[in-house]
């Protein structure tokens, strides 16, 4: 659970509806508040009136790829720390991102939080 008493903003933008729910119930069991999307466009539109502290984008996406949609938020929201998950090989992942590779464990996840967002901590 996290400690701190303001839970960290997490975005998650994933078009397949199982990873997305497993993302949601592993950041909200780490006591963050999350928004889910399924494309690049419904993320960009979310983020105009809600930002978020960490981004977890799938780079396989309908429409905006996530290559694209990581760039564009890099840009536009410098301080949101950013996860990539994908099937796709690591070393496919856009530098300067956090890796989060299907599948992955809550572990994993709880890892990416933890070096991704400084202020949380697992408690």
């Amino acid at each position: 659970m996290s400690v701190v008493a303001d839970p960290i903003r997490v975005l998650v933008v994933e078009d397949s509806e199982d990873q997305s729910d497993l993302l949601r119930a592993y950041f909200e069991k780490a006591g963050c508040h999350v928004e889910t999307e399924t494309t690049a466009e419904a993320a960009i539109a979310a983020y105009q009136d809600w930002t978020p502290e960490l981004a977890v984008i799938d780079l396989v996406l309908p429409g905006m790829d996530g290559w694209e949609l990581v760039t564009r938020m890099k840009a536009e929201i410098p301080d949101c720390a950013i996860a990539v998950t994908s099937v796709l090989d690591e070393r496919r992942y856009p530098p300067g991102t956090a890796s989060l590779p299907k599948p992955f464990t809550r572990a994993q996840l709880l890892a990416v939080l933890k070096s991704s967002v400084p202020r949380w901590s697992a408690g």
